[in-house]
This record gives C-alpha cells, structure tokens and sequence, in this order.
C-alpha cells in the first residue's frame, strides 16, 4: 500500500481517547513547527485497540503489554498511517519486525497521583479502604506500604475513572500526573507520589513515537522534534523491562534519568501481594544506556526466586 506522506499528508495513528489525542495533537504540533507545515498536511487518525475494547478485566488476564498497541502498529506496517503515537509504557517490549522507535518528546511528570474524596494521601487512607488500579505494578507498591487496603479493579480512560471514583467503586485511585497535566486535571491530585517511594512504570510519562524502519522520510521530520535525553532514559528503561518480559504478570517498574552525559537507573521487581521486591541501581555514561539497563534486569533476574515469574 502507498503510504499516505507520498500523496502529501501525513497521517497519525493513536487511540481515541482523550489523552491519547492530546498527546498525537501535541506531535502534530510539534511537527507543524518544526517544518512550516500547513495545518492540513498532518491528519489525526484515531484507532481503537484490543485494550480499549477490554474493560471487565485486567489487561494482564487478557494478553498484558501490546494491547494498546497492536491494531495501530498494523495499521502503520499497513501503510494506512506514517507513524504513531503512543504512551511509552503501553508499547510492548519487542517492536513487530518492519517498526522503530523513531522519536519522543520531552518526558513529563514521570510521578503517580494519588486522587481521593476522602483522603490527602496514601498513608491517610482508612483502615481496609479500597483502592481502584488495573496496574500490577501500582497494585503491588500499594500493598507494600499499606498491606490492609483492598485493590479493586478500575479500568478505563483518566475521565471513565474519575467518574468511578467518584461513584463509589473506590475510596482512592492513582493516575500518572503526566496523563493529568496534559488533559489540565493535575488539580484532582490530592499527592503526588515521590519517584523514590513509588517507582514509576517503564516509559511513564513519555510520548512516544513508532515509524515504519523503511521510511527514511518520516524518521527524518521526526527527528527534527525528537527529545535525545529522554530517548536514551527510554532506552535504558526498555532494555530493562526486555531482560525481565517473561511474565506479563510480574508487576516491573523502572526508571532512567539522562542528563549531562550521564545515565542514572533504577528498577525494581515486586510480588504482585508487595509481599517481596528486589531493586537495583546503575550509573553510567548515556552511550552505555541499553547495556545499563539489560545489565540491571539480568541482576534482578538472578536475585529472585526461582517461582518470582510464575506464581
């Protein structure tokens, strides 16, 4: 199929739902600057996605990473869009053969809120509260600060689960604060949840942007707009999650500052009860960003039990 930048628009792929639109319409942006574009020569194609249509359930009991990822990457293999744009972490650890990680942004507020109506934080909520997440991983590092609170599921777009908390599904929920700044929500936050005490999921925070590995066209307008320090803070990042992918229920986080020439990491594995985590840390030059990263997974994965990724 041609591709659409040959007729003279470029075409970009992304969810449909609000914060997946603002940040597509932010790459547009971005692209419109960088290149004197018109506004009509960049078109928003909305997609929706296996994990958009899976709401009864944790998307881990359903296949886990890629879900919102998969039908939008056909669609670029396809040739119907010229690149797409997505949350880093929703994109699954190995890219399809024929797509890159061509491009992002300037990393946001990489921190989870903490958002309640009857509490200012995490440590203040009440004895057996519940807590709304789909995520394993917020799932586990709330159970390992508070054993006592109850995990419920919520699922669904930052609105879909205001509205539920709002609706007595729970007594608390947590939300990236990048998700929150750039729909202009932040003010729902009660807490925000340090870096140190509550590590971020691998890629929080980052727009992150796929193109087909042939299409040197579109890798080069992309790279006009491309943030290098959070490229290689992802790099580390994914390289990590990529050592330790063998199970999509084993609840992972990581995370990578780049600055000044040097890379600092760290990543952590947790029980999905928070019952046990194993963390590390790596420094480093940013050129040796994957090797650091892979380096660290490889230590957790000896570290932990031989049943840490099964049970």
């Amino acid at each position: 199929m041609q591709s659409s930048a040959a007729s003279g628009v470029l075409r970009v792929g992304t969810r449909g739902s609000p914060l997946a639109l603002k940040q597509a319409e932010l790459v547009r942006a971005a692209l419109l600057a960088a290149h004197g574009l018109p506004g009509s020569g960049i078109e928003l194609v909305p997609i929706r996605t296996s994990g958009d249509n899976i709401q009864d359930r944790p998307l881990a009991e359903a296949g886990g990473k890629g879900l919102f990822a998969k039908e939008i990457e056909q669609a670029l293999l396809d040739g119907a869009i010229d690149l797409a744009v997505h949350s880093a972490k929703d994109l699954p650890t190995i890219l399809p053969p024929g797509l890159v990680l061509a491009a992002a942004l300037l990393r946001e507020d990489p921190r989870d809120a903490f958002i309640s109506r009857k509490a200012k934080s995490l440590r203040e909520l009440a004895a057996g509260s519940r807590l709304g997440t789909a995520s394993l991983r917020r799932q586990a590092l709330v159970k390992r600060l508070r054993p006592d609170v109850r995990i419920v599921t919520i699922r669904g777009n930052v609105e879909t689960r205001l509205k539920k908390l709002d609706a007595g599904e729970a007594d608390a929920t947590l939300l990236a604060l990048a998700g929150l700044n750039r729909l202009g929500l932040s003010s729902v936050a009660r807490a925000v949840l340090s870096v140190e005490e509550f590590l971020p999921a691998v890629g929080q925070g980052v727009i992150a942007i796929e193109a087909r590995a042939a299409d040197a066209r579109v890798q080069d307008l992309l790279a006009a707009i491309g943030h290098a320090d959070t490229m290689t803070a992802l790099a580390a990042e994914r390289a990590f999650l990529a050592e330790l992918d063998g199970s999509c229920r084993t609840p992972i986080a990581g995370h990578a500052r780049a600055a000044g020439g040097t890379l600092r990491f760290r990543g952590m594995i947790l029980r999905p009860d928070g019952s046990e985590a194993h963390e590390t840390r790596r420094e480093g030059s940013m050129g040796e960003a994957e090797a650091l990263g892979a380096d660290a997974g490889r230590e957790l994965k000896r570290r932990a039990p031989p049943d840490f990724f099964t049970r």
